[in-house]
């Protein structure tokens, strides 16, 4: 199987073959303008992912062990709501 993307008209297309094509598939679009959109997309998530904390992996074992034993109390209805403000941009 192979997977392959072209980009007519600006639009990424993905399509899915059995085989692979006789050619490589070429996007349309000047290279320079590739690099510039995927920088200008790529650069905003690097800089988030950078900007975050180190993840505490003994903390999160306790929280995970906790939660199994029924220690911690879990309330999947506030949850949505944390997650639901979050992309909403609240904080």
């Amino acid at each position: 199987m192979r997977i392959s993307t072209s980009t007519p008209g600006g639009v990424a297309v993905q399509t899915v073959a059995e085989t692979a094509p006789a050619e490589p598939v070429r996007s349309t679009a000047p290279a320079a303008a590739q690099g510039e959109l995927q920088s200008a997309v790529m650069q905003p998530a690097l800089q988030a992912m950078k900007d975050m904390p180190d993840i505490d992996h003994e903390r999160v074992a306790q929280l995970r062990d906790a939660l199994a034993k029924g220690e911690l109390p879990f309330d999947a209805g506030k949850l949505a709501g944390l997650i639901q403000r979050f992309h909403r941009g609240e904080k």
